[in-house]
């Protein structure tokens, strides 16, 4: 599935990288069928590297991809990250799979923890015997209830080690410890982004997928009540999938990164309530606006220091909140519930 909106915004992307950096490259891209996943394949492709995405379809979704599947540079592979195997060698390798959304992983902890753990560990494998760049998508979850905000990355977290999100959060954090044992053990060049809230076109919206941002958009295109958790005080930062996918990308070939942490994700703090308005106000909707209880262990603020980013790749973020909620709505509006 690509359209006008997703074009123009693989070509913003592809003006901040240097198409030499990846050009002939072979990428391994795990959960490249899903939401951020995708937009690495289609810029990759894009490139000129060889790409092998590697998805079980848990979560990623086939019409992401499908219009790579007749490119020779496209190699699809249905497979959990646990058991695949491969003994082609890489030079790029994203570790991008995993159940993001908390309703999604709550239903399925064991899934959840396993791709963190057994997945993660297969990947750094497969990238010490390929002496590869690996990129692991770990993510804001690790820092939990975090009490110093902005968070910078020397924050050691505040997190529920047995609460119901410990599943991906604690995941995560494995993983994060696992790849830097690699680093320091075997010298594997390791790259490990922590990412926070993401949105454009691609987010899924359906049942236990959606996601606070699609779920109001998507609420709000049909007049619907528009659902929130809590008094809707609590805040989160939203990058625009360009900005997301440009940072990994960046982080990917930085030299200067290697082994590192790091925080990708917009700097602006906004909360849900206002999320909820703005959507309502962008859509014209007749939307009200309903108040439901706060999920146990939901983090009352998520904001990321992203001077780390800045320092390391003189670059941050550049879409403003308005202009990306604004293109997203655009795309769900123009797709409905497809």
């Amino acid at each position: 599935m690509i359209d006008n909106i997703i074009r123009e915004d693989i070509e913003k992307i592809k003006s901040e990288l240097k198409e030499d950096d990846f050009a002939e490259k072979k990428v391994l891209i795990t959960g490249g069928a899903g939401f951020i996943g995708s937009w690495l394949c289609d810029v990759l492709v894009g490139f000129g590297a060889e790409v092998m995405c590697v998805d079980d379809f848990s979560t990623g979704r086939m019409k992401n991809i499908d219009h790579l599947t007749k490119n020779p540079k496209f190699k699809l592979i249905k497979s959990d990250v646990c058991a695949f195997q491969s003994r082609d060698k890489f030079d790029f390798i994203f570790h991008m799979a995993g159940h993001a959304s908390p309703d999604e992983y709550q239903k399925h902890p064991i899934e959840t923890l396993q791709t963190s753990s057994f997945g993660s560990a297969n990947m750094a494998e497969l990238a010490r015997k390929s002496d590869a760049t690996l990129l692991l998508a770990s993510t804001s979850e690790v820092y939990g209830d975090a009490k110093i905000v902005p968070t910078p990355e020397g924050y050691w977290g505040r997190v529920n080690p047995i609460g119901p999100r410990s599943c991906y959060d604690e995941g995560k954090r494995f993983a994060e410890a696992l790849l830097v044992a690699y680093h320091k053990q075997y010298g594997l060049d390791v790259k490990i982004p922590r990412i926070f809230n993401s949105h454009g076109p691609r987010l899924r919206e359906d049942g236990l997928y959606g996601r606070a941002m699609s779920r109001f958009i998507m609420q709000a295109l049909a007049n619907k009540p528009i659902t929130v958790y809590g008094d809707g005080k609590q805040t989160r930062s939203f990058c625009y999938i360009t900005d997301t996918v440009t940072g990994l990308m960046l982080l990917t070939i930085s030299d200067d990164a290697k082994g590192e942490a790091v925080n990708v994700g917009s700097a602006q703090e906004v909360t849900i309530l206002e999320l909820a308005k703005k959507i309502k106000e962008m859509t014209q909707c007749s939307s009200s606006l309903t108040f439901q209880p706060l999920p146990q262990d939901d983090p009352r603020r998520r904001c990321p220091d992203t001077d780390k980013l800045e320092k390391l790749m003189g670059w941050k973020p550049k879409i403003p909140f308005e202009e990306g909620l604004k293109r997203t709505i655009t795309w769900f509006s123009s797709k409905g519930t497809t």
